[in-house]
């Protein structure tokens, strides 16, 4: 059976049991999953949240290869999103909750490069308690 390729996207500034959910809902999206899971560059973090990630992205990159649920994780690319994306061909983009940043025109800008993509927005699991500006209180 052919692996359905998932791309999922984000900062993972520690691996908390929020993200460790968003992850197990991506492969949920299809019956024979191939997670890849896209980590924030530093640079971007720090002009979206405002400042930088307490992890480098080096170890961010390293905690999420390493975690059971991803089948391969990548960097991000640092001005433009869109050809690290069209490098791993997904066929399904699971974006979190809260994701805002780049995904207003994504699926347009994607089939404009020849990847056709379906996308999913996935649920926050307990976005009162797991979410890393929280945590970090």
């Amino acid at each position: 059976m052919k692996k359905t390729k998932i791309m999922a996207f984000g900062t993972f500034d520690g691996l908390h049991k929020g993200h460790l959910n968003f992850f197990k809902q991506a492969r949920k999206l299809s019956e024979s999953p191939f997670l890849i899971v896209s980590v924030a560059r530093d640079k971007n973090v720090k002009r979206i949240k405002g400042k930088l990630p307490l992890y480098s992205e080096k170890e961010r990159l390293h905690l999420v290869k390493n975690c059971p649920l991803v089948d391969r994780a990548v960097l991000s690319g640092v001005i433009d999103h869109i050809p690290h994306i069209t490098r791993e061909r997904p066929d399904i983009v699971a974006l979190g909750y809260d994701q805002k940043a780049y995904v207003k025109n994504l699926k347009k800008d994607l089939r404009k490069k020849g990847v056709s993509v379906r996308v999913f927005r996935l649920k926050p699991y307990k976005a009162d308690i797991y979410k890393n500006n929280l945590l970090k209180k």
